[in-house]
């Protein structure tokens, strides 16, 4: 009995020293995991960023919105002005065609393309200086007697001679001379099927099937690039059996299917060796209409040839139009607006003769909404990516980006 006694005073007298309420646990720790929970997972290492990329970004964001339009024409060289133009239009690039190398010596040539490379030196952007120089019927710079002996061969007949190696060693030789002159992009190879003599593009192919248009194709894209010579896939989707749209449309009847089977199988080759290669090709697309994938529209005017393109067969490199000069476009943009729709449809390089009237149109369309900056600044960046890969833009120490092209004068 003593010793219950002795317990129960023990017990009030623990009670009443704490108020006579029990004595509460330790608080928890706020927002502390359950017990069981798992430790915390380490956050992800930031992604590095690639300098090379944040310098184009940066070029990029310095420029104004009439300076990344002008960017973005890959133009004819004009008959006057063409040393002014380069400068007041920002241009992106010259294409040469025979009128601007007739009965000019190479050195000439050098000299007038060294000028106009001169006048990008405040900008700081030199220009893509191009050329068709297929071979056969379509030699820019070999038809002038005064640069080569004789004009380079067409595809078709250095396939007959030597296949792969007949090809190869033309290629070489191409690149060397181009270089030289100062042209660092040729509009070649052609990727286009066509197996029928009666064709209108088949002087200008192999002449054999998809098979030998891809060997061909990737054959030319091994020796330019090695020379750093750009180069350009055409006529996207496949030209096939249709007739010139120099002077009119031309409307393909053809499946889907068999651009899958036979049109897309060199331009696929060509894209594969672009992802593995630090420099890549251009494609080029037609004016053809090409029902099966656009009823309405000319394939360089057309959102879904592009989506095709960039899309299904995983094209991210630059897209050019054909000449929009052409009559086939004419048509389908009676208001004049031929490159803003071009853009729109998500080409990255407008090629054309009417520059001095499209850039500003294309101008006041994304200062009108029409068409978004975004747009602009996308394709912008894949031509300047594209000029640095061509070796005309190089990364400096401090990270920027600079010309290349040494001052003429």
């Amino acid at each position: 009995m003593k010793r219950w006694f002795l317990l129960t005073l023990a017990l009030v007298l623990l009670l009443t020293a704490c108020g006579g309420k029990t004595v509460p646990p330790p608080p928890e720790e706020e927002n502390a995991p359950p017990a069981d929970a798992p430790p915390p997972m380490p956050e992800a290492p930031a992604k590095p960023v690639d300098p090379e990329e944040a310098a184009l970004q940066a070029l990029l964001n310095g420029l104004s919105l009439e300076e990344k339009v002008g960017q973005l024409f890959f133009v004819k060289v004009p008959a006057e002005n063409a040393l002014e133009d380069v400068t007041a239009y920002h241009l992106g690039g010259y294409l040469l065609f025979s009128k601007d190398t007739k009965d000019l010596t190479a050195n000439e040539l050098i000299q007038k393309i060294a000028s106009w490379q001169a006048e990008t030196a405040d900008s700081g952007i030199p220009l893509l200086i191009g050329a068709d120089e297929e071979g056969g019927t379509t030699a820019r710079i070999s038809s002038n007697p005064h640069i080569r002996s004789k004009r380079f061969s067409s595809p078709g007949k250095l396939w007959r001679q030597g296949e792969l190696e007949a090809v190869k060693e033309e290629a070489r030789e191409k690149a060397i001379l181009l270089k030289a002159i100062g042209v660092n992009v040729n509009l070649a190879p052609v990727a286009d099927v066509s197996t029928n003599p009666a064709d209108f593009m088949y002087d200008r192919t192999t002449g054999g099937d998809e098979t030998t248009a891809a060997a061909f194709v990737g054959a030319v894209l091994e020796v330019q690039t090695r020379y750093g010579l750009g180069s350009v896939m055409k006529h996207f989707p496949g030209y096939g059996n249709n007739r010139d749209t120099h002077n009119g449309a031309a409307v393909d009847e053809r499946s889907l299917d068999t651009f899958w089977n036979q049109d897309f199988v060199p331009f696929q080759s060509g894209i594969d060796f672009g992802n593995r290669h630090p420099l890549g090709p251009a494609v080029l697309v037609s004016h053809n209409i090409v029902k099966c994938m656009d009823p309405d529209l000319p394939a360089s005017l057309s959102p879904e040839v592009h989506r095709v393109l960039r899309d299904e067969l995983g094209f991210d490199g630059v897209v050019m139009t054909d000449d929009l000069a052409m009559g086939a476009v004419s048509a389908y943009a009676a208001d004049g607006n031929a490159a803003v729709m071009s853009l729109q449809a998500g080409n990255d390089l407008v090629v054309t003769t009417d520059y001095r009237a499209q850039i500003p149109r294309v101008i006041a369309a994304v200062e009108e909404g029409e068409l978004p900056e975004s747009v602009i600044d996308t394709a912008c960046l894949r031509v300047l990516r594209w000029k640095l890969e061509l070796g005309l833009l190089e990364l400096t120490e401090e990270g920027k980006l600079v010309s290349t092209v040494i001052p003429w004068g």
